[in-house]
Protein backbone atom coordinates (compact mmCIF):
# COMPACT_ATOMS: atom_id res chain seq x y z
CA UNK A 1 0.00 0.00 0.00
CA UNK A 2 0.87 3.19 -1.00
CA UNK A 3 1.97 5.96 1.72
CA UNK A 4 2.61 9.02 2.40
CA UNK A 5 6.16 8.71 2.75
CA UNK A 6 6.31 7.07 -0.45
CA UNK A 7 5.06 10.07 -2.11
CA UNK A 8 7.22 12.72 0.21
CA UNK A 9 10.34 10.24 -0.82
CA UNK A 10 9.52 10.78 -4.50
CA UNK A 11 9.06 14.35 -4.23
CA UNK A 12 11.70 15.31 -2.24
CA UNK A 13 9.59 17.30 0.70
CA UNK A 14 8.97 16.27 4.47
CA UNK A 15 5.74 13.99 5.11
CA UNK A 16 4.35 16.93 6.62
CA UNK A 17 4.52 19.03 3.49
CA UNK A 18 2.55 16.58 1.61
CA UNK A 19 -0.04 16.41 4.49
CA UNK A 20 -0.32 20.17 4.38
CA UNK A 21 -0.81 19.79 0.23
CA UNK A 22 -3.44 17.07 0.90
CA UNK A 23 -5.19 18.57 3.63
CA UNK A 24 -4.93 22.21 2.70
CA UNK A 25 -3.73 23.05 6.39
CA UNK A 26 -0.80 25.35 5.91
CA UNK A 27 -0.11 27.63 1.84
CA UNK A 28 2.83 25.31 0.30
CA UNK A 29 4.88 27.00 -2.88
CA UNK A 30 3.44 26.42 -5.65
CA UNK A 31 6.83 24.58 -7.19
CA UNK A 32 6.40 22.39 -4.46
CA UNK A 33 2.97 21.53 -4.40
CA UNK A 34 3.41 20.87 -8.33
CA UNK A 35 6.00 17.54 -7.36
CA UNK A 36 3.78 16.51 -4.40
CA UNK A 37 0.77 16.23 -7.01
CA UNK A 38 2.96 14.97 -9.77
CA UNK A 39 4.12 12.51 -6.91
CA UNK A 40 0.81 11.80 -5.46
CA UNK A 41 -0.44 10.54 -9.73
CA UNK A 42 2.64 8.51 -10.28
CA UNK A 43 2.05 6.96 -6.57
CA UNK A 44 -1.47 6.05 -7.01
CA UNK A 45 -1.69 7.54 -3.34
CA UNK A 46 -5.02 7.55 -2.58
CA UNK A 47 -4.70 8.65 1.20
CA UNK A 48 -6.27 7.03 4.65
CA UNK A 49 -9.85 9.13 4.83
CA UNK A 50 -10.11 7.82 8.28
CA UNK A 51 -6.76 9.21 9.74
CA UNK A 52 -7.50 12.46 7.85
CA UNK A 53 -11.04 12.63 9.35
CA UNK A 54 -9.35 12.44 13.20
CA UNK A 55 -6.88 15.62 12.01
CA UNK A 56 -9.38 17.66 10.31
CA UNK A 57 -12.64 16.98 12.43
CA UNK A 58 -14.73 15.46 9.06
CA UNK A 59 -14.54 13.37 6.15
CA UNK A 60 -15.38 16.03 3.31
CA UNK A 61 -18.08 13.60 2.35
CA UNK A 62 -21.86 13.59 2.61
CA UNK A 63 -23.99 10.55 2.30
CA UNK A 64 -27.10 10.44 0.25
CA UNK A 65 -29.81 8.08 0.83
CA UNK A 66 -32.32 7.69 -2.13
CA UNK A 67 -34.43 5.09 -3.54
CA UNK A 68 -32.41 3.93 -6.57
CA UNK A 69 -35.39 2.64 -8.74
CA UNK A 70 -35.44 3.05 -12.63
CA UNK A 71 -36.50 6.49 -12.59
CA UNK A 72 -34.37 9.19 -14.71
CA UNK A 73 -35.66 11.87 -12.22
CA UNK A 74 -33.83 10.60 -9.41
CA UNK A 75 -31.08 9.65 -11.75
CA UNK A 76 -30.94 13.50 -12.75
CA UNK A 77 -31.64 14.56 -9.42
CA UNK A 78 -28.31 12.23 -8.04
CA UNK A 79 -26.07 13.54 -10.69
CA UNK A 80 -26.69 17.37 -9.47
CA UNK A 81 -26.42 16.28 -6.27
CA UNK A 82 -22.71 15.10 -7.04
CA UNK A 83 -21.90 17.73 -9.34
CA UNK A 84 -22.57 20.41 -6.26
CA UNK A 85 -21.04 18.40 -3.90
CA UNK A 86 -17.96 18.13 -5.71
CA UNK A 87 -17.64 21.63 -6.47
CA UNK A 88 -17.28 22.34 -2.74
CA UNK A 89 -14.35 19.53 -1.89
CA UNK A 90 -17.25 16.93 -0.99
CA UNK A 91 -17.27 13.12 -2.29
CA UNK A 92 -20.82 11.89 -2.37
CA UNK A 93 -21.42 7.96 -0.48
CA UNK A 94 -24.81 6.90 -2.12
CA UNK A 95 -26.72 4.14 -0.39
CA UNK A 96 -30.21 2.60 -2.03
CA UNK A 97 -33.16 2.77 0.36
CA UNK A 98 -35.56 0.39 -2.08
CA UNK A 99 -37.88 3.10 -0.86
CA UNK A 100 -38.89 0.82 2.73
CA UNK A 101 -38.58 2.18 6.09
CA UNK A 102 -36.59 -0.82 6.70
CA UNK A 103 -33.98 -0.71 4.48
CA UNK A 104 -34.11 3.10 4.72
CA UNK A 105 -33.02 2.94 8.24
CA UNK A 106 -30.29 0.45 7.58
CA UNK A 107 -28.57 3.14 4.40
CA UNK A 108 -28.97 5.96 6.93
CA UNK A 109 -26.99 3.75 9.30
CA UNK A 110 -24.46 2.43 7.09
CA UNK A 111 -23.59 6.43 5.82
CA UNK A 112 -23.25 7.00 9.43
CA UNK A 113 -20.80 4.50 9.93
CA UNK A 114 -19.07 5.89 7.21
CA UNK A 115 -18.78 9.37 9.36
CA UNK A 116 -20.21 11.09 6.38
CA UNK A 117 -20.45 14.72 7.62
CA UNK A 118 -24.01 15.66 6.75
CA UNK A 119 -26.57 13.62 4.80
CA UNK A 120 -29.00 13.71 2.18
CA UNK A 121 -32.51 12.20 2.72
CA UNK A 122 -35.41 11.02 -0.03
CA UNK A 123 -37.59 9.75 2.59
CA UNK A 124 -39.68 6.94 2.35
CA UNK A 125 -43.45 6.61 3.11
CA UNK A 126 -43.27 5.88 6.75
CA UNK A 127 -39.53 7.85 7.47
CA UNK A 128 -41.39 10.18 9.62
CA UNK A 129 -42.11 7.50 12.31
CA UNK A 130 -38.79 5.38 11.97
CA UNK A 131 -35.38 7.47 10.32
CA UNK A 132 -36.25 11.09 10.88
CA UNK A 133 -36.75 11.25 14.81
CA UNK A 134 -33.12 9.33 14.85
CA UNK A 135 -31.43 11.63 12.95
CA UNK A 136 -32.88 14.65 14.90
CA UNK A 137 -32.27 12.93 17.92
CA UNK A 138 -28.19 12.55 17.46
CA UNK A 139 -28.12 15.78 15.52
CA UNK A 140 -27.26 14.51 12.55
CA UNK A 141 -26.89 17.24 9.68
CA UNK A 142 -29.82 16.56 7.64
CA UNK A 143 -31.58 17.80 4.52
CA UNK A 144 -34.57 16.15 3.26
CA UNK A 145 -34.63 16.14 -0.88
CA UNK A 146 -37.78 16.10 -2.92
CA UNK A 147 -40.56 14.34 -0.90
CA UNK A 148 -40.69 16.79 1.99
CA UNK A 149 -42.87 17.05 5.21
CA UNK A 150 -44.86 19.50 6.96
CA UNK A 151 -42.39 19.54 9.94
CA UNK A 152 -40.35 22.94 10.58
CA UNK A 153 -37.68 21.39 12.53
CA UNK A 154 -35.55 20.03 9.44
CA UNK A 155 -33.94 21.50 6.29
CA UNK A 156 -35.50 20.55 3.28
CA UNK A 157 -35.65 21.01 -0.80
CA UNK A 158 -37.90 20.35 -3.11
CA UNK A 159 -40.46 20.70 -5.93
CA UNK A 160 -43.70 22.74 -5.18
CA UNK A 161 -46.60 20.06 -5.77
CA UNK A 162 -49.62 21.73 -5.19
CA UNK A 163 -50.58 24.38 -6.99
CA UNK A 164 -48.79 22.90 -9.97
CA UNK A 165 -51.00 20.33 -9.88
CA UNK A 166 -54.08 22.65 -9.47
CA UNK A 167 -53.06 24.51 -12.24
CA UNK A 168 -52.97 21.41 -14.69
CA UNK A 169 -56.68 20.54 -13.51
CA UNK A 170 -57.80 24.22 -14.13
CA UNK A 171 -55.90 24.18 -17.54
CA UNK A 172 -57.93 20.45 -18.63
CA UNK A 173 -61.23 22.27 -17.22
CA UNK A 174 -60.45 25.23 -19.21
CA UNK A 175 -60.83 23.36 -22.13
CA UNK A 176 -64.28 22.00 -21.40
CA UNK A 177 -63.37 18.49 -19.39
CA UNK A 178 -65.78 17.88 -16.47
CA UNK A 179 -64.42 14.19 -16.11
CA UNK A 180 -60.83 15.11 -15.35
CA UNK A 181 -59.00 11.94 -13.57
CA UNK A 182 -55.67 11.73 -11.45
CA UNK A 183 -53.59 8.09 -12.24
CA UNK A 184 -50.89 8.18 -9.11
CA UNK A 185 -48.15 6.46 -8.02
CA UNK A 186 -47.10 4.68 -4.95
CA UNK A 187 -49.39 5.47 -2.34
CA UNK A 188 -48.51 7.22 1.52
CA UNK A 189 -45.58 8.88 -0.43
CA UNK A 190 -45.18 13.13 0.39
CA UNK A 191 -45.28 13.51 -3.66
CA UNK A 192 -48.20 11.44 -4.48
CA UNK A 193 -50.31 12.97 -1.38
CA UNK A 194 -49.38 16.68 -2.57
CA UNK A 195 -50.49 16.27 -6.28
CA UNK A 196 -53.45 14.29 -5.10
CA UNK A 197 -54.04 17.76 -2.86
CA UNK A 198 -53.41 19.63 -5.87
CA UNK A 199 -55.53 17.88 -8.28
CA UNK A 200 -58.28 18.38 -5.13
CA UNK A 201 -57.66 22.20 -5.33
CA UNK A 202 -57.70 22.22 -8.68
CA UNK A 203 -61.20 20.66 -9.10
CA UNK A 204 -62.83 22.70 -6.39
CA UNK A 205 -61.12 26.32 -8.63
CA UNK A 206 -62.69 25.20 -11.37
CA UNK A 207 -66.29 24.49 -9.61
CA UNK A 208 -66.19 20.61 -9.75
CA UNK A 209 -67.12 17.89 -7.61
CA UNK A 210 -64.53 15.05 -6.03
CA UNK A 211 -65.11 12.54 -7.62
CA UNK A 212 -63.16 9.34 -5.57
CA UNK A 213 -63.81 7.02 -8.58
CA UNK A 214 -61.81 9.81 -10.87
CA UNK A 215 -58.22 8.86 -8.65
CA UNK A 216 -56.92 5.90 -9.25
CA UNK A 217 -53.90 5.72 -6.86
CA UNK A 218 -51.61 2.16 -8.19
CA UNK A 219 -50.64 3.42 -11.51
CA UNK A 220 -53.32 2.38 -13.60
CA UNK A 221 -55.16 4.56 -16.14
CA UNK A 222 -57.59 1.59 -17.12
CA UNK A 223 -59.95 2.17 -13.79
CA UNK A 224 -60.85 5.49 -15.10
CA UNK A 225 -61.86 4.66 -18.43
CA UNK A 226 -63.72 2.03 -17.58
CA UNK A 227 -66.20 3.77 -15.55
CA UNK A 228 -70.10 4.41 -16.53
CA UNK A 229 -68.68 7.79 -17.54
CA UNK A 230 -65.23 7.50 -17.96
CA UNK A 231 -62.57 10.63 -17.25
CA UNK A 232 -62.15 12.46 -20.67
CA UNK A 233 -59.10 14.03 -19.13
CA UNK A 234 -56.10 12.96 -17.21
CA UNK A 235 -52.88 13.86 -14.96
CA UNK A 236 -50.05 11.74 -14.66
CA UNK A 237 -48.56 11.94 -11.20
CA UNK A 238 -45.15 11.24 -12.39
CA UNK A 239 -42.80 9.10 -15.04
CA UNK A 240 -43.36 6.27 -14.24
CA UNK A 241 -46.71 6.16 -14.19
CA UNK A 242 -47.10 8.76 -17.22
CA UNK A 243 -45.48 5.67 -19.25
CA UNK A 244 -48.16 3.13 -18.08
CA UNK A 245 -51.08 5.34 -19.20
CA UNK A 246 -49.58 6.04 -22.62
CA UNK A 247 -49.06 2.29 -22.99
CA UNK A 248 -52.98 2.09 -21.69
CA UNK A 249 -54.25 4.84 -24.43
CA UNK A 250 -52.39 2.96 -26.88
CA UNK A 251 -53.86 -0.49 -26.89
CA UNK A 252 -57.21 1.06 -26.44
CA UNK A 253 -56.89 3.13 -29.50
CA UNK A 254 -57.20 6.23 -28.10
CA UNK A 255 -55.19 9.37 -30.19
CA UNK A 256 -53.85 11.92 -27.18
CA UNK A 257 -55.47 15.24 -27.09
CA UNK A 258 -58.71 14.05 -29.06
CA UNK A 259 -59.86 10.83 -27.72
CA UNK A 260 -57.84 11.57 -24.25
CA UNK A 261 -56.59 14.52 -22.85
CA UNK A 262 -52.99 14.20 -21.08
CA UNK A 263 -50.90 16.39 -19.37
CA UNK A 264 -47.87 15.02 -16.70
CA UNK A 265 -45.82 16.40 -13.52
CA UNK A 266 -42.48 15.40 -14.73
CA UNK A 267 -40.48 16.34 -17.81
CA UNK A 268 -39.54 13.32 -19.94
CA UNK A 269 -37.12 13.59 -22.91
CA UNK A 270 -38.91 11.71 -25.60
CA UNK A 271 -41.88 14.31 -24.72
CA UNK A 272 -41.68 16.13 -28.33
CA UNK A 273 -41.41 12.42 -29.62
CA UNK A 274 -44.48 11.10 -29.33
CA UNK A 275 -47.38 12.30 -31.50
CA UNK A 276 -48.81 14.66 -30.49
CA UNK A 277 -46.00 16.05 -28.24
CA UNK A 278 -46.86 15.36 -23.81
CA UNK A 279 -47.44 18.55 -22.51
CA UNK A 280 -45.73 18.23 -19.20
CA UNK A 281 -44.50 20.31 -15.88
CA UNK A 282 -40.79 20.42 -15.76
CA UNK A 283 -39.39 19.86 -12.31
CA UNK A 284 -35.88 22.08 -11.91
CA UNK A 285 -34.20 19.23 -10.99
CA UNK A 286 -30.60 20.40 -11.07
CA UNK A 287 -31.54 23.11 -9.16
CA UNK A 288 -33.01 21.03 -6.20
CA UNK A 289 -29.94 19.07 -5.97
CA UNK A 290 -27.52 21.98 -6.09
CA UNK A 291 -29.77 23.85 -3.64
CA UNK A 292 -30.04 20.85 -1.78
CA UNK A 293 -26.13 20.36 -1.03
CA UNK A 294 -25.52 24.15 -0.27
CA UNK A 295 -28.18 24.42 2.51
CA UNK A 296 -26.50 21.15 4.24
CA UNK A 297 -22.96 22.78 3.73
CA UNK A 298 -25.05 26.15 5.99
CA UNK A 299 -25.87 23.34 8.39
CA UNK A 300 -23.05 21.71 8.82
CA UNK A 301 -21.24 25.27 8.99
CA UNK A 302 -23.93 26.50 11.11
CA UNK A 303 -25.52 23.77 13.15
CA UNK A 304 -27.73 26.16 15.20
CA UNK A 305 -29.62 28.41 11.91
CA UNK A 306 -33.05 27.85 12.02
CA UNK A 307 -34.63 25.21 9.11
CA UNK A 308 -35.37 26.14 5.86
CA UNK A 309 -37.53 24.84 3.87
CA UNK A 310 -37.61 25.76 0.19
CA UNK A 311 -39.95 24.82 -2.81
CA UNK A 312 -39.00 25.37 -6.28
CA UNK A 313 -41.89 25.72 -8.98
CA UNK A 314 -41.97 23.46 -11.91
CA UNK A 315 -42.17 25.01 -15.41
CA UNK A 316 -44.79 24.30 -17.89
CA UNK A 317 -44.34 22.78 -20.97
CA UNK A 318 -47.13 23.42 -23.22
CA UNK A 319 -47.70 20.53 -26.04
CA UNK A 320 -50.51 19.20 -27.64
CA UNK A 321 -51.22 16.12 -26.05
CA UNK A 322 -53.80 18.59 -23.55
CA UNK A 323 -56.22 19.18 -26.60
CA UNK A 324 -54.66 22.59 -26.97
Amino acid sequence: MVTMRDVAALAGVSITTVSHVINETRSVALDTRDRVQKAIDETGYTGDAIARSLVMGGTKSLGLAVSLVSHPYFAELIAAIESEATLNGYTLVLMDTRDTPESEQAAVRKLRGRRVDGLLLTPSAGASGVVLPELKRLGIPTVLVDRLTVAKDIDQVGPENVQATSSLVRHLAELGHRRIGIVCGKAGVATTEERILGYRLGLGRAGLKWDEALVSSNGWLAPLLDLEEPATAVVAADHLVTVGMLHEARARGLKLGHDLAVVAYDEVEWATLIDPPLTTLAQPVEEIGRTAVRLLLSRIADPDRPPETIRLSPSLMHRQSCGC
